[in-house]
């Protein structure tokens, strides 16, 4: 009884009504969500909201609101009734960056109805965390709106200033500025104003609204509707809108029927980038709990990549992948044919001559079973046309095979028609026991944690392109606010702008249960150097994350833990003194520090020891394009 008279007193303390003004808190107090009904401009009863955190404005009044064929549904509302409520729960995620989440958030439901004929209804569902807002439109089933078609949806970000903007326009872009690679000609990106920004940015999109505080416009359970992206929005300064996504990033429409609910739209906030990155777990919380009953054969792990298609590197993968602690090799694009062919068929090995000119050198099953026999998995990389044309007869073969996961390549995105296809594409490949690594434009919105054998996704510019350490220094407070990304590492290759340290350190910053490593490398040409050592212990999911240091496109310090360990990354694209703290560690214990670092001449890296303990300091320099990798393990007594 004490417990659910607390829980109504909580509520009783989150939110406020004043005629039709409703005000939602968070649980801690410092978030603080606004919604009225008012006029704007001609039109009468439109939905508006507007959000605060820690008593500052992050964003003013904001319109809401869903056109639909055959009329909008954009205002002459009044409030037909509300709900309040309060989650306080903890779980366990599978794979993820931290061993539990909570989630915790209180709830405002506005039921609002037309005061005009045929006075359809619209419900919103707001919740303030104490990591941001989050909000969602639902169709109630109805007469005379069984079926429907959204052709737009009128919801804005309306910021309070021309706040500085991290802006990408395609999921692979660059956040370097002066990186001309990938770069539209009519489109400026990485940090710019508000009032610069073209239609079609990415999301998450990282604003500074002060130097004590950012926020983050993403959206969460993208499932079965079209990609939010972002534009500058009509008749509002300062403000970005959502435009519903189509293959070519233009408006897209939202088919289905009552009741229906539209995806998560989200504002993280946070004093610091790296708050927002330590509390991306937001997403996840946004999104259905785990639909998987036995979840016992999804692993996380390592891979090589295996580019020459014969039986003899698969083989030579396979004992490198067991000689430097990796646990899964990928047969890439080419295996079954020409990927783009469409006569190529991927039930079975058809070799791309332009790729492998000797049709009888790879033995799939054999390299599968040797492979297997060696306690590492094998995975294959399908293209969008195989899988579009066959996904129902691949994946059982693969199951049958042995295969235990499956690469999606260039994937259609955008679309309504696309996110649902892929989507059941990763339930599919979850009925045959088959994990998932979806690559090129797509972007996490927290779906890992309903069917947690989606891996891994691209959606990033990766280091096969070859980015500069601005960029790398940029993307864990943006491109890593929505969830784990393919970096594709690589360690020997000549094109590289960063140091060898930099790549260790990459690894522990940047988030991925499958971490591709050794991208352009092959098993014969890596020697065995002493620094690999990193690598042969690094875990790819954690059961704790801090981040350090935090400065978009300057620095990053990230520690995380497994178990005992704990290991850190540290880059920073100019060079600069370090000090990492490391009060993290557990008080009372005595541990020891392996650093790797980077050599005087460059290219090497050093290594050294030291004993630490909760009281220690790492005073170290940093390099230009350089990095820093610690692994820390306890001392027995």
């Amino acid at each position: 009884m004490l417990k659910k008279t607390a829980v109504a007193l909580a509520l009783l303390a989150a939110i406020t009504l004043s005629a039709s003004a409703l005000e939602l808190k968070s649980p801690d107090g410092k978030v603080v969500v606004n919604f009225d009904l008012k006029d704007v401009g001609t039109a009468k009863g439109c939905a508006v909201y507007n959000v605060s955190f820690q008593g500052r404005p992050v964003l003013a009044d904001s319109r809401l609101g869903l056109e639909l064929r055959g009329g909008a549904l954009n205002g002459d509302f009044k409030m037909a009734g509300q709900n309040v409520s309060a989650r306080d729960t903890t779980w366990k995620p599978l794979l993820a960056e931290r061993a539990t989440i909570r989630d915790q958030y209180n709830q405002l439901v506005v039921d609002l109805q037309e005061t005009r004929l045929p006075q359809r209804r619209l419900t919103l569902t707001f919740r303030a965390y104490n990591e941001g807002v989050a909000f969602c439109y639902t169709l109630p089933a109805q007469p005379g709106l069984a079926d429907f078609v959204i052709t737009r949806e009128n919801t804005q970000f309306a910021f309070t200033g021309d706040h500085t903007a991290w802006a990408v326009y395609a999921a692979q872009a660059n956040y370097d500025p002066n990186d001309p690679r990938r770069q539209p000609k009519d489109r400026k990106q990485g940090p710019v104003p508000l009032s610069v920004l073209k239609p079609g940015v990415e999301r998450p999109l990282t604003v500074r609204v002060a130097e004590d505080l950012y926020a983050a416009v993403t959206e969460a359970r993208l499932v079965d509707y079209a990609r939010m992206k972002l534009r500058p929005a009509t008749n509002a300064q300062h403000a970005v809108e959502a435009f519903l996504d189509a293959e070519r990033n233009v408006n897209g429409e939202v088919s289905g029927k009552a009741p229906f609910t539209s995806p998560w739209r989200v504002v993280m906030l946070a004093n610091s980038p790296g708050k927002l990155l330590e509390q991306n777990y937001l997403i996840l919380n946004l999104n259905d709990p785990c639909a998987l009953a036995d979840t016992s054969w999804i692993k996380p792990g390592k891979v090589i990549r295996e580019a020459t298609l014969t039986t003899v590197g698969g083989k030579a993968c396979v004992d490198f992948a067991v000689r430097q602690g990796l646990q899964f090799i990928e047969y890439d694009a080419g295996w079954y044919g020409h990927e783009y062919d469409p006569a190529a068929d991927a039930r079975d090995v058809h070799l791309d001559p332009k790729r492998n000119p000797n049709p009888d050198s790879l033995n799939l099953r054999e390299v599968i079973d040797y492979a297997n026999s060696k306690g590492i998995g094998l995975m294959l990389y399908v293209n969008h046309v195989a899988m579009e044309k066959q996904l129902d007869e691949i994946l059982p073969i693969y199951e049958q095979w042995g295969v235990k996961g499956v690469k999606y390549g260039f994937v259609n995105v955008g679309s309504q028609r696309w996110t649902a296809w892929l989507h059941e594409a990763i339930r599919k490949a979850a009925a045959h026991h088959l994990m998932v690594d979806i690559h090129d434009e797509f972007r996490n919105t927290g779906y890992q944690r309903t069917y947690p054998n989606l891996m891994t996704v691209e959606g990033i510019g990766g280091n096969e392109e070859f980015p500069t350490p601005v960029h790398n220094a940029t993307l864990p407070f943006t491109r890593f606010l929505t969830g784990p990304a393919d970096y594709t590492y690589c360690w020997n290759d000549g094109r590289l702008k960063v140091t060898k340290a930099h790549q260790l350190a990459l690894s522990t910053i940047y988030f991925s249960p499958w971490q591709f490593l050794f991208w352009y490398d092959r098993p014969a040409g890596v020697k065995d150097e002493p620094a690999l050592d990193y690598w042969r212990h690094l875990p790819t999911a954690w059961d704790e994350t801090r981040v350090l240091q935090g400065d978009l496109g300057r620095r990053a310090v990230v520690a995380r833990r497994k178990g005992g360990e704990w290991f850190v990354g540290a880059i920073a694209p100019v060079d600069g003194k370090f000090k990492i703290l490391l009060a993290f560690l557990e008080p009372g214990k005595k541990f020891n520090a392996r650093i790797y670092s980077d050599g005087a001449d460059g290219k090497a890296v050093k290594i050294e020891e030291k004993p630490v303990n909760g009281t220690s300091t790492l005073d170290m320099d940093i390099p230009a394009n350089g990095g820093l990798a610690v692994r820390i393990t306890p001392l027995i007594p």
